[in-house]
């Protein structure tokens, strides 16, 4: 009865776990933005919390008589500790950008600012879930010999919870509740969990802590018969390893390999299980990153895609856990079982690229382009995820309780020390995870690409195999010798057929163009292809961004163009997102602009170089200044003001577009504007619903709002729009301006006028009352949340007398 009830509890703790990873990633990228320094810094920080906290418990735990209070009073904790984040975030908030004058363009001063306070912000909530593994896994040891059973089933267990929670955080609850009240929500499982386990706590006996036993078992005497006060069942009397138990089998793990004298695995080996399992920490993040890099160049980089690639992962993890739990009392050489999975670990990653190529096709991946049925795309987004990554992940949920089994199953002092034990193998594996995920991030990715950088994980993994073949060899020499060749020759055929994965997505989903560049960079993954016309297409991780075909350069052109002919005399520029440049490079053409470029990713700066003749040189014009950072973050901290902001195409629909759609985006922006400022966003051709969200919410902040360009850009000012005969007349005095307007089709004051739609009035009556995109909803982006097979959106009778903005 305890272990059914750990295992629920298990199962709810760990949903409430990756709904709470999910809020905090996406409120944390609001303070220090989304670059990926600044994202690694803040999983480190939350990583580093749950290896302080497993390491602190395994040390403590073990002298708990009640360790199931324990984990009671844990859960309660990190229910209310989570709940108070959000408002630790905003104060946090402004200390950063109190703080962040004093490191101005200092990265390393400015990471250990971010780690501290995000660390600062996570560590209650975080040392906590750490410490709960080894605290319900000692909680469940009711006899010394169950630890590798039970490790399975309850990691399995919370496995498959936090599978639960990411699919409720990505797939429902912050589109469609809003992310203050799934932290409620989360937090409430928390406490329910604590309550329910505390008051479990009052009816299981207290353990003993010496001796080398734990008899931990519900307030019933045991009689020889079975039988117990009232209850049917009830558990047995505490056995040591190496006694018997039922049908005659004794538990004991193989005598194949080095033991110590209870018929455990000798220090020597055991310490070599932890190094192993240290390395696999490092192994399965760094896959997780190069897995993710590669997969947005088959799939639409929806969170949604994402949501589907993380419980994959989790999948992956939690079946292997299951499937081993039922064969942990088996009478196996489990140290040459751990030896083979790892070896099938690295084959299976390797085999990754391989699998996702040739299946890709198969499972439709050709079928979904852009603005396909969603149904279709989350199906070929399932399908693309688990022939990637599920035999991998597999292995390595077998791999774990084994590992843990291994190492926690110490000689001659029964479970004595098992909570300090599980506490230090679990620490391990996290801090191997974080070093696996800053490696492939930072080094492995931008130095080698994802081919090499896959391999060379994969090598790791079966590197640890043959290590643990080792001591194998000193009783089982064939089988050590006959594993190690056939892993190695396995891993050498699958590297010689590994396909390029940039060759396959490119046949797979954008046939008949030709690969020009890529480079898998830091932050985004940029390919500049060919078409058969011998135009040139920017995509950025998989999606287009970018060309130089007429229609689309005209738009991303007139993006620039817009602001700058409307301001009467623009001097201060803002563009947010270089794209291929068209856009930073057409406000490049006034005279006297000062343009401020602020771009996520270094390699895109790259890609443009391919679009030099689309977008005026932009980097090489001497009135331009490139920033690499987060356009909203940029926002947030800097002390400029700015005549004009605009910003490069971005798709509402993007994961993490949301943040640059929502009304506190649009307030950041507002705050950096000069009083008489303009501000232009694009809206593009969006369902009707999606459209008047992003409109309604734009005109909250800016209410004088105008529409321009057949209803796809908005122009937004807190004051009356002028627009001014002379002003305009004196920019096409200058060579340069002029030839730039006349090559858009705007050689007049009137050919700019009659690029107007809408003014303030029409837009308020068009969009009527409603909901606001916000950081806490951010519905487009979460576009599930909203109805689904509109039409787009029909501006036609929204149309305004542009003479009244005109200055006689």
């Amino acid at each position: 009865m305890l272990l059914r009830t750990l295992v629920v509890l298990f199962f709810l703790s760990g949903a409430s776990g990756l709904i709470y990873q999910v809020l905090w990633l996406r409120l944390l990228a609001l303070v220090f933005g989304v670059t990926v320094w600044a994202a690694s810094t803040v999983l480190a920080a939350f990583m580093a919390g749950l290896a302080l906290g497993s390491f602190a418990a395994g040390r403590l735990v073990d002298r708990a008589d009640r360790p199931l209070a324990w984990y009671g009073a844990a859960e309660v904790l990190i229910g209310l500790s989570a709940l108070a984040t959000p408002l630790a975030l905003r104060a946090v908030e402004q200390l950063y950008v109190v703080l962040y004058p004093l490191f101005p363009d200092q990265l390393p001063l400015l990471t250990v600012v971010r780690f501290a306070l995000s660390f600062a912000v996570l560590v209650v909530p975080t040392t906590l879930m750490g410490a709960t593994l080894p605290i319900v896994i000692k909680s469940s040891l009711l006899r010394a010999e169950g630890l590798g059973e039970r490790v399975g089933l309850l990691y399995a267990t919370n496995t498959a919870g936090a599978i639960v929670g990411t699919l409720l955080a990505g797939f429902y609850l912050i589109g469609g509740v809003g992310v203050s009240a799934a932290f409620q929500l989360a937090a409430a499982l928390n406490v329910a969990v604590g309550l329910v386990a505390a008051g479990a706590a009052r009816f299981v006996a207290p353990a003993k802590v010496g001796g080398g036993t734990v008899a931990v078992g519900p307030l019933s005497r045991w009689r020889p018969d079975g039988g117990s006060g009232g209850s049917d069942v009830s558990p047995r009397p505490p056995l040591r390893l190496g006694e018997g138990k039922s049908g005659g089998e004794v538990e004991s793990p193989s005598p194949l390999a080095e033991r110590g004298p209870g018929g455990e695995a000798a220090p020597g080996v055991r310490y070599l299980v932890l190094a192993v399992f240290a390395v696999s920490g490092f192994a399965s993040l760094a896959l997780e990153v190069i897995w993710f890099r590669v997969l947005v160049l088959f799939l639409p980089a929806t969170t949604y895609a994402f949501t589907i690639m993380l419980a994959t992962v989790l999948g992956g993890i939690a079946l292997g856990s299951y499937l081993v739990t039922p064969l942990m009392r088996r009478r196996l050489d489990w140290l040459a079982v751990l030896a083979l999975l790892e070896l099938g670990i690295g084959v299976a990653a390797l085999f990754s690229l391989t699998a996702l190529a040739h299946g890709y096709g198969l499972a439709g991946g050709g079928e979904t382009p852009r603005g396909a049925p969603v149904v279709g795309q989350l199906r070929v987004s399932l399908a693309a995820s688990v022939l990637a990554m599920l035999p991998a992940t597999l292995l390595l949920g077998l791999a774990f309780p084994i590992g843990l089994r291994l190492w926690a199953s110490a000689p001659g002092d029964g479970q004595k020390h098992a909570g300090e034990r599980i506490g230090v193998f679990y620490a391990l594996n996290v801090v191997g995870a974080i070093l696996g995920a800053l490696a492939a991030g930072f080094v492995l990715l931008p130095r080698f690409g994802s081919q090499v950088s896959l391999a060379i994980i994969a090598a790791l993994a079966l590197a640890s195999g043959l290590a643990l073949l080792v001591p194998v060899a000193r009783t089982r020499r064939a089988l050590a010798v006959g594993a190690a060749g056939v892993g190695v020759a396995l891993f050498g055929a699958t590297a010689a057929g590994t396909p390029d994965p940039f060759a396959a997505a490119l046949a797979q989903r954008y046939p008949g163009q030709q690969l020009l560049w890529h480079e898998e960079g830091v932050q985004t993954t940029v390919t500049v292809q060919q078409l058969a016309n011998g135009r040139r297409v920017l995509y950025l991780d998989g999606l287009h961004q970018a060309d130089d075909i007429p229609g689309t350069l005209y738009t991303h052109r007139l993006i620039g163009h817009l602001p700058m002919a409307l301001h009467p005399d623009p001097r201060e520029v803002l563009v947010i997102g270089l794209g291929g440049g068209a856009t930073p490079g057409a406000a490049s053409q006034y005279r006297g602009a000062a343009v401020d470029v602020v771009e996520l990713a270094q390699s895109v700066v790259h890609g443009s170089e391919w679009l030099r003749h689309a977008n005026y040189d932009v980097l090489r014009q001497p009135n331009v200044r490139l920033r690499v950072d987060d356009g909203r973050n940029y926002l947030l901290l800097t002390p400029k003001r700015y005549d004009v902001i605009t910003a490069d195409v971005i798709q509402p629909y993007h994961a993490g577009a949301g943040n640059l759609y929502s009304v506190e985006y649009f307030r950041l922006a507002r705050r950096v504007l000069k009083d008489d400022g303009l501000m232009l966003q694009w809206i593009g051709e969006l369902p009707e619903t999606q459209y008047k969200l992003i409109m309604r919410t734009f005109l909250s902040v800016f209410p004088e709002t105008t529409l321009w360009f057949m209803g796809h850009l908005m122009i937004g000012s807190t004051q009356p729009l002028q627009i001014d005969r002379a002003a305009f007349e004196r920019k096409l005095a200058d060579p340069a301006t002029r030839a730039a307007l006349e090559q858009m089709r705007i050689p007049s004051f009137e050919a700019l006028l009659g690029l107007y739609w809408a003014g303030p009035e029409e837009l308020r009556r068009y969009v009527g009352a409603g909901p606001l995109l916000s950081d806490d909803g951010p519905m487009v982006e979460y576009f599930l949340s909203l109805p689904r097979n509109e039409p787009p959106r029909d501006v036609s009778g929204v149309r305004g007398d542009v003479q009244r903005h005109v200055t006689r």
